[in-house]
């Protein structure tokens, strides 16, 4: 039997229904394991910071006006994530594609804008190789892009649920996952500018 649309007179499902309660308490599950992993690569990089072996220091190659404006459009792209499920919650697909729409765009600006900044530092020479400062600051800064970007290639996937199937009972617990999921990147963004690069520049 097909899944019924969740309309604004359908009660989306009780959280402590098994299967809901389930997708979530794993999902949860998993951040945890994500949040070990940003742990250790956060402690790495506060042990290797000053390790530059003679060469550029954070004070030298980050600038704070492009990290700003990328974390303006990240924080953009969650919270138009959050209107598109608000909007789920009331059945309206309209609305729930707009809204994912923009934070695409903006999670898509954001990975942009960091390769740009990556770019820009190995065609100076500042490679991951060259010390173990610029090494821990790769690894962090880009496993987060990686994130990123394998959130927008789930988003794109949402996107096209929801075109074809509507806010169903399946996809609306996808959406909440997914939201979940890019609210904690949020996050760890706001401690990596916190502490590589605001810290890095003062």
């Amino acid at each position: 039997m097909s899944e019924s649309f969740i309309t604004s007179e359908t009660k989306i499902p009780d959280p402590h229904q098994d299967t809901f309660s389930r997708a979530i308490f794993g999902f949860w599950a998993y951040l945890m394991t994500d949040s070990i992993l940003f742990g250790s690569l956060f402690v790495t990089y506060g042990v290797l910071q000053h390790r530059t072996f003679g060469g550029p220091s954070s004070h030298d190659l980050f600038t704070l006006p492009l990290v700003v404006a990328e974390t303006i459009v990240l924080l953009i792209s969650s919270f138009t994530c959050g209107l598109g499920l608000l909007a789920a919650v009331r059945g309206n697909k309209k609305a729930l594609l707009g809204w994912f729409s923009i934070a695409f765009l903006m999670g898509l600006s954001f990975v942009v804008m960091e390769v740009t900044e990556f770019s820009a530092l190995v065609r100076e020479g500042h490679t991951w190789q060259k010390s173990a400062f610029l090494s821990s600051f790769f690894s962090l800064v880009g496993t987060h892009g990686l994130h990123v970007s394998i959130g927008l290639l789930w988003m794109i996937v949402l996107i096209g649920q929801v075109i074809k199937k509507g806010v169903t009972v399946t996809t609306f617990r996808r959406l909440v996952c997914f939201n979940m999921f890019w609210h904690f990147l949020d996050l760890v963004w706001i401690f990596i500018f916190t502490f590589v690069y605001l810290m890095g520049v003062l």
